[in-house]
């Protein structure tokens, strides 16, 4: 394997947030501070994807600052996994830069200057943590994400927005200060240290099978921005903020934040030979598959769209954990490819559901009969972005998720594969109800007279541009995922599995 002494990835981290600085500054120029916010995330895009040719080749970016504690440094290192992450939020910044420009604007939204500041901020968090050499890095870019996205949350200021983000924090910052602070201790005090290796770092003590379980737990439930149940009430309450919010928790940063952890934690923490000795996978699978399913069942009872997106969300993202805990070569490919898939599709999703809002100032389905005679972009991209949360081709969810097929196959493990196969079902049962009530019911005169008339209900340009573009990628993802399969091919070997 080749290491290479780079600045890149530092550099990468800080042109959003000298970018943030920027936009503070120019608070008095509208123009000019939204035209920062997308030259820094096409500068950004172009500095994290320039690291690809060496990482596609099996070698690695590094980078070590300085050292905290013997054995613990403050240290970046772009490797396979980290550039899945990395690619992904860069990229989509960009669009949603763009389309938060359009929202704000449409809708004259309170706060532009601090609402793109944080963004910034937020992006540059999540691009560290993929960076990261070690836990100790990465809890430091997870504490600042959750701090600076907090603003984002409230961002209204109206009662509902301060009851959610108090649900926010107090899950992300309480599980984090209750149980991951206690797992870091943990693992530094039985390993001596804190970095990622390939077969986990515990394999060299002689800690008791009960105490690495509890290790593992505190991981598993302090990262709580994967959402597993019962840690999952965060996002739905997280609702409250603007959709460009919304699209940034549920697609960018925050959740793929929370299951990047948890693969780092489940590949080169504990290692694949440590989860299934313990029977920690097995335990993991049974968990996830039971959020799987359970959040369905709550999207498929939601009739506020971003509520439905939202629970979809919480469904999804233990996917990604599936494929790892699996602990088989294929599986790992799918969940490690999904975190592209479902961030491509849900972008887009979350997108439509602004576009919609923006237009017509609906938030109901039941709200929406006839509106894709309105808005046929944007209800044409929703069904895009359906395509890939349920699973079909020509999208990139059918690619990750006929991996994660194989995968338990290929593991024995048929109570999971039902599981895949039941959940496609039920997306498919709160999605496509979604698109065919807004192309092929009638549209009925609004009871809220808060509501646009159906006949002035018209696109939004600015908005509806980007959506288009991510509905693109995610087809674009499936009909040629050669990136991502092969970068996840890489963590797959480079975790023991292949």
């Amino acid at each position: 394997m080749e290491f290479l002494l780079s600045i890149r990835p530092v550099l990468a981290i800080a042109v959003s947030l000298t970018a943030a600085v920027l936009i503070l500054c120019l608070r008095n120029r509208a123009n000019l501070r939204d035209a920062v916010s997308v030259a820094a995330a096409v500068v950004k895009f172009l500095i994290v994807i320039s690291l690809a040719p060496l990482v596609l080749d099996g070698g690695t970016h590094d980078l070590t600052l300085f050292e905290v504690l013997p054995g613990v440094d403050f240290a970046f290192r772009v490797d396979a996994l980290g550039m899945v992450f990395a690619t992904v939020s860069s990229l989509l910044w960009i669009l949603a830069a763009l389309y938060s420009i359009g929202y704000m604007r449409s809708q004259n939204e309170y706060a532009q200057t601090r609402f793109f500041a944080a963004f910034a901020v937020s992006l540059s968090a999540a691009v560290g943590g993929a960076f990261a050499a070690n836990l100790f890095t990465l809890v430091i870019f997870y504490e600042l994400l959750s701090l600076i996205t907090y603003p984002l949350v409230y961002h209204k200021e109206d009662s509902a927005s301060w009851a959610g983000s108090r649900r926010y924090v107090v899950y992300l910052i309480g599980a984090s200060k209750s149980l991951l602070l206690a797992a870091l201790a943990l693992t530094y005090h039985l390993a001596g240290t804190l970095d990622f290796m390939p077969q986990g770092v515990f394999g060299g003590t002689d800690a008791s099978g009960a105490l690495l379980s509890v290790v593992y737990l505190c991981y598993l439930f302090g990262f709580a921005k994967a959402a597993i149940m019962p840690f999952h009430a965060w996002l739905p309450a997280a609702m409250v903020a603007p959709t460009p919010v919304s699209a940034l928790l549920h697609a960018v940063a925050v959740v793929k934040m929370g299951v990047f952890c948890l693969l780092r934690v489940i590949f080169y923490v504990m290692g694949v030979d440590l989860m299934s000795s313990l029977g920690l996978a097995i335990a993991t699978a049974y968990l996830v598959s039971f959020t799987i399913v359970m959040a369905s069942i709550y999207a498929l009872t939601r009739d506020d769209l971003k509520a439905r997106l939202a629970y979809s969300t919480v469904s999804q993202l233990s996917y990604i954990i599936l494929g790892a805990v699996l602990l088989t070569p294929m599986a790992a490919v799918g969940g490690v490819t999904h975190i592209a898939a479902h961030a491509f599709s849900k972008i887009t999703l979350f997108f439509c559901a602004g576009s919609i809002y923006c237009a017509s100032h609906r938030r109901n389905i039941s709200d929406l009969a006839g509106i894709g005679r309105q808005l046929p972009w944007t209800m044409g991209a929703f069904f895009i972005g359906s395509l890939g949360m349920i699973g079909l081709p020509p999208s990139g969810g059918f690619i990750s998720k006929w991996y994660l097929v194989l995968g338990s196959v290929e593991a024995g493990e048929l109570v999971f594969l039902t599981v895949l196969l039941a959940s496609a079902v039920l997306n498919a049962a709160y999605f496509l109800p979604v698109t065919y009530t807004a192309f092929f019911e009638k549209s009925k005169p609004p009871q809220d007279q808060t509501l646009v008339a159906m006949q002035d209900v018209r696109e939004v340009p600015m908005v509806a541009v980007p959506l288009l573009i991510t509905a693109i990628l995610s087809l674009a993802l499936g009909l040629n995922p050669g990136f991502f399969v092969e970068l996840a091919q890489l963590v797959m070997r480079g975790a023991g599995l292949g």
